[in-house]
């Protein structure tokens, strides 16, 4: 299975990214940064949440509610401006950790918090509609089986926890992004990865393109 990384140099990559920045006055670079570390951040707790036996995120995709069809008119969901039910979704994965997570992302990336917190309801309803076609189109019945289709998407770790202050999917996500070696990635780095001149170049409008069923 594709892994998380080819959204962003896909005409639906710059429909996302657009309407963020539409949306919170961002410049593109910030706000694909945020998408491109948000989203190793996101899969990994519900990752984790799933290893530890936790059924509500696999009711929640089996449900019927997130089926995928919200990639059939993603424009609309979009420029429809309701991101309430992403508010919830954010409660359910992350719980009292919520707020620590437009924190970390903040301190990554350098977007202030109040507008991460923004942004990331925006992003959770794609991803569970992409998450729930995969689960049925996987016959995933338990959460384990969640837990390896997660796995697949951050990159066949499944079983990697989160340690040393660095999330799973953060780990992942440098060792493909860090454009200048440093070993972290900042801005630089996205931007460089976003226009291509970096070593993941196309490597990231490849990965993330598949999450959103972009082929």
């Amino acid at each position: 299975m594709a892994g998380i990384l080819d959204l962003i140099n896909s005409d639906l990559g710059k429909q996302i990214i657009g309407s963020i920045t539409n949306s919170t006055g961002l410049q593109p670079e910030q706000a694909g940064a945020v998408v491109s570390q948000g989203l190793p951040e996101i899969l990994g707790k519900m990752q984790q949440n799933a290893s530890s036996g936790d059924s509500g995120l696999l009711g929640a995709l089996l449900g019927g509610k997130h089926d995928g069809s919200i990639l059939d008119n993603l424009s609309g969901y979009l420029n429809g401006g309701d991101f309430s039910d992403g508010g919830k979704i954010l409660g359910h994965v992350f719980g009292d950790e919520k707020d620590a997570l437009s924190t970390n992302l903040s301190a990554k990336t350098g977007v202030d918090s109040s507008i991460i917190s923004k942004i990331i309801p925006m992003l959770l309803p794609i991803v569970m509609g992409y998450l729930g076609k995969q689960a049925q189109s996987n016959g995933v019945q338990d959460t384990g089986g969640l837990g390896g289709l997660l796995g697949g998407l951050l990159g066949g770790n499944s079983n990697q926890a989160q340690a040393g202050g660095q999330s799973m999917g953060g780990s992942i996500l440098t060792s493909i992004l860090d454009q200048d070696g440093d070993g972290q990635l900042g801005l630089g780095d996205a931007v460089s990865a976003m226009s291509g001149k970096g070593k993941s170049g196309g490597l990231l409008g490849g990965l993330l393109g598949n999450l959103f069923g972009k082929k």
